[in-house]
């Protein structure tokens, strides 16, 4: 177990220590324009996305071209399902503790539906057959809900756009997660390799639509910022229509 809790740890320690790195390292005051986008630290984040584009160009596409060409379509949708099901205990959690009642019920719904039925959540009958489409929760959404900020924006190595509020949530919903309290005997390469087939899946869905933003934007990073905190205040909302700034009739 010490080993088990130890990487999390260390993913907590490394999450923390990048932020305090981003936090410490921005090179002179921000501009007006920095500020009144809630970027304080623009010009470390830019420097940080030019590196993850490195890190994404050399490694994580090459990487999303083989799994396409050795795995057949219908193999990354049953390990996009097998995903997808391995966090909907997370997922409930979360829709607990914002008061989705419904969603909460939903959630446990298609858990028990593809675990049984989709053999292990290889397939999805919950949605193919029973209809209940899936939906995804986080702790960073949880604490938007709740009233937290989302912090001042920052773009963390490998990571990607992490704001403080959003940082914390990742590490917030390790501990959420009740497969994080199963001991398994190979248990580094199971955590591995789910995050690793996680990165996959993840980047071979949005790599069109990343590809589009920055063939289509004059300023990628601003770009990139503006659609992040869209769709995510657009995911915090459940989809509902924000209302917060509608005129007084």
């Amino acid at each position: 177990m010490v080993g088990h809790w130890g990487r999390r740890g260390l993913k907590l320690a490394a999450v923390g220590l990048l932020a305090g790195w981003l936090a410490g390292c921005a090179s002179g005051p921000p501009s007006a324009e920095a500020l009144a986008a809630n970027d304080p630290f623009e010009t470390t984040n830019r420097d940080t996305l030019k590196l993850n584009g490195k890190i994404d160009r050399y490694f994580v596409i090459p990487t999303v071209a083989v799994y396409f060409t050795v795995v057949p379509e219908g193999g990354r949708k049953m390990v996009h399902n097998l995903l997808q099901n391995l966090n909907l205990p997370t997922v409930f959690v979360n829709d607990v503790l914002q008061g989705e009642a419904q969603r909460a019920g939903q959630t446990l719904e298609r858990f028990s539906i593809n675990s049984t039925l989709g053999i292990g959540g290889l397939f999805d009958p919950a949605t193919n057959k029973f209809h209940l489409p899936g939906h995804g929760e986080d702790f960073g959404q949880t604490l938007a809900v709740w009233g937290v900020g989302e912090g001042p924006y920052l773009v963390l190595p490998f990571f990607g756009p992490q704001p403080p509020r959003d940082a914390f949530g990742q590490i917030a919903d390790i501990f959420l997660d009740p497969t994080s309290y199963i001991h398994l005997k190979q248990h580094i390469w199971w955590d591995a390799g789910r995050y690793y087939f996680t990165l996959l899946d993840l980047r071979g869905q949005t790599y069109q639509q990343v590809q589009e933003v920055q063939r289509s934007s004059v300023d990628y990073y601003a770009s990139l910022r503006s659609l992040y905190r869209q769709l995510r205040n657009n995911e915090i909302r459940n989809g509902r229509p924000d209302t917060r700034n509608l005129p007084d009739f």
